[in-house]
This record gives structure tokens, C-alpha cells and sequence, in this order.
């Protein structure tokens, strides 16, 4: 089980695939153990990055960790190795979401490792997208990266995309009311342009994108009212092509799937050529989760609503270095 322990070189540049994963308002909420002896990589939560106003439960916390986890499982296939995963290992200790035996036996899993050269392409693009369908076998394909998780990727009809518009327009209202959501996104966000000097975390000013002009596009407006000079306005997609990303249980463990599917998904969307970005507003408030879920299907708990397409790529926000997040013991 144990094998021949990696060189902590070759545990870093894992690590560092792991840390490109997205999290909510890009806090990067993760560390990572390496345990040479027994060659165990273990993913831990870093509470100090929580959100505890946005994201009280740790939803949030748990998708972006689950997200990390599978960006290490794709690195480490592509460097010829078959991990094996554990998922919340130890009761007695919660924050240790994972455990990774980096040398287990069997071959390399091939369909990940086709997926590594995704892991640095992939950013989440805030610019507006072409109107234009993503034909049923790209579709497919993503929902079927989906499914390989254990979770569930949905493209909603006309009608209830519309729905989800107007329940982000009211999740964006109630942000827009409330002090300490406001003063929560803050801390995260950036908006000074260009990004301020030395920041490793958070979202720029130049990641925003512009501002919304006769669209209604589920494009989080990080900016909340404050003034951002030289930040223009553009027309986005009228017809945006939405995904709901979802588990059929909602606990912790629903969570770090929800997360793994979330990232495959992306990683499968960057190689066949789209483009996304992944919004949680109507999924912050109970009021409007439950109303985000398609009454028609079969999906229990949503967990991430997507904007995919065709488009430009936008700027890619920063990462923290590998030294922050990693201990070799």
C-alpha cells in the first residue's frame, strides 16, 4: 500500500494542480499534509479562510476542497499513479476532509489523466459568451463527467433558466441589503485595478468583468455598489446556457462529491473548448435554494449553478504558493 515515498518535489507540483482548483470568492480554503513514511497526502480545511456570513454551513467550503481534491486525483494520474481516496476518514476530526494514498496499486486512471492539461487552462471567465448552443453530445459528455463523481449535471429547460435568472436577481437584492454579506465579499474581493501588488487569494478587479447592459446573465457582480473607475459595460448572452450540478444527499461527504463532479465537469468543458463560471448566490439563501432545483427532475439538492458556453477566457485569479498550503512530515 505504503510503496516507495515520492520526493517532496514531485508532492508540491501535485499540490500545486490541487491549489488551481476554484473556490467560493476564491479563498482557497485548503492545506495539505504530506506523510512520507507512509506515503499519505492528506487535504485538510482551513477555517481561517471560511466564510462564515456567505457560507455558514460550509457548503461552499467543502464543494472548493472536493474541487482541489479532484484537480490532485487528475495530477496524479497523469504523473503514472493510481491513488486511492478516503473521504472524511476520521469522525474525531472533521477538518481532515481527505486522505490520498498517492501510491496505491493498479493502473493510472487514463480517462484523468487525459484531463491534466486542463488543470492550469482552466479559470472561470466573467466576460459575456456567445449566443450559441452547446450541441447534445458536448452536453452529454459533461454530464457524463458528472455522473463518473457520483453526482448529477443538468441542463434546465427555457423556462425554468428563467427562473434561476430571476432567483439570482433576488439573491443579488438581498446581498445588496445586508451589511455583513457586503463586508464579507469585500474582504474578498478586489477592487482595484490593476490587482493589488503581492494579493495571492482572493478575486481582481480586472476578474470581474464588465458590468451587465439589457442581459440578465447569472454572472456574480463582485464589485457590491462599490465604485470601480475605468470598469465598462457590455451586453452578455440573452439565451445563457445553465447547468445545475447536484447530489441526491446533502451532508459533508455530498459536499467533496459535489466538488470532485464540479471541477470534471469544468476540466471536460476546457478541453472540448467552453468556457464557465460557477455561481452559488441563490444557493446561499434558504429561501431560494430550494426554488432552484428543477421540479421536473430528478435531482434532490442543488449545488452549483454553471454558465458554460463559447467565449473569451478572461483573466485567471491568483494562487497562493505552494510553501503556504503544504507540510511534509
Amino acid at each position: 500500500m505504503t510503496g516507495q515515498p515520492l520526493d517532496v518535489d514531485t508532492v508540491a507540483g501535485l499540490v500545486a494542480d490541487a491549489a488551481a482548483a476554484p473556490s467560493l470568492h476564491n479563498a482557497q480554503p485548503w492545506t495539505f499534509r504530506y506523510l512520507r513514511d507512509i506515503n499519505v497526502l492528506r487535504l485538510y480545511a482551513d477555517p481561517e479562510r471560511a466564510l462564515p456570513r456567505i457560507d455558514p454551513e460550509n457548503r461552499g467550503l467543502h464543494i472548493g476542497c472536493g474541487a482541489a481534491l479532484l484537480n490532485l486525483r487528475v495530477a496524479a494520474a497523469t504523473a503514472g499513479l493510481a491513488p486511492i481516496v478516503r473521504l472524511l476518514p476520521d469522525p474525531a476530526y472533521p477538518e481532515l476532509l481527505a486522505e490520498v494514498h498517492l501510491c496505491g496499486t493498479g493502473p493510472p486512471d487514463g480517462a484523468l489523466a487525459r484531463l491534466g492539461p486542463a488543470i492550469r487552462h482552466r479559470h472561470s471567465s466573467r466576460l459575456p459568451f456567445r449566443d450559441e448552443e452547446i450541441p447534445g453530445p458536448v452536453r452529454e459528455g459533461l454530464s457524463g463527467a458528472a455522473r463518473e463523481e457520483g453526482a448529477q449535471l443538468l441542463f434546465p429547460g427555457a423556462w425554468h433558466v428563467q427562473t434561476i435568472l430571476e432567483l439570482v436577481r433576488d439573491a443579488e437584492d438581498r446581498e445588496a441589503l445586508t451589511p455583513d454579506v457586503r463586508e464579507e465579499t469585500a474582504r474578498w474581493t478586489h477592487a482595484e485595478q490593476p490587482h493589488a501588488a503581492g494579493a495571492a487569494d482572493g478575486i481582481p478587479g480586472e476578474a470581474f468583468g464588465p458590468r451587465q447592459r439589457g442581459t440578465s446573465t447569472p454572472v456574480r457582480d463582485f464589485a457590491v455598489g462599490r465604485p470601480m473607475p475605468g470598469r465598462g459595460w457590455a451586453p452578455f448572452e440573452r439565451n445563457p446556457n445553465i447547468a445545475l450540478l447536484g447530489t441526491d444527499r446533502d451532508n459533508p461527504v455530498d459536499w467533496l462529491v459535489a466538488g470532485q463532479a464540479l471541477e470534471r465537469v469544468l476540466l471536460r468543458a476546457t478541453v472540448d473548448g467552453l468556457v464557465a463560471s460557477i455561481t452559488s448566490q441563490p444557493l446561499e439563501w434558504p429561501e431560494t435554494r430550494w426554488a432552484v432545483r428543477d421540479p421536473v427532475s430528478a435531482m434532490a439538492h442543488v449545488q452549483m449553478v454553471i454558465r458554460i458556453g463559447y467565449g473569451p477566457e478572461g483573466p485567471a485569479s491568483p494562487r497562493r504558493p505552494v510553501a503556504d498550503l503544504l507540510d511534509v512530515l
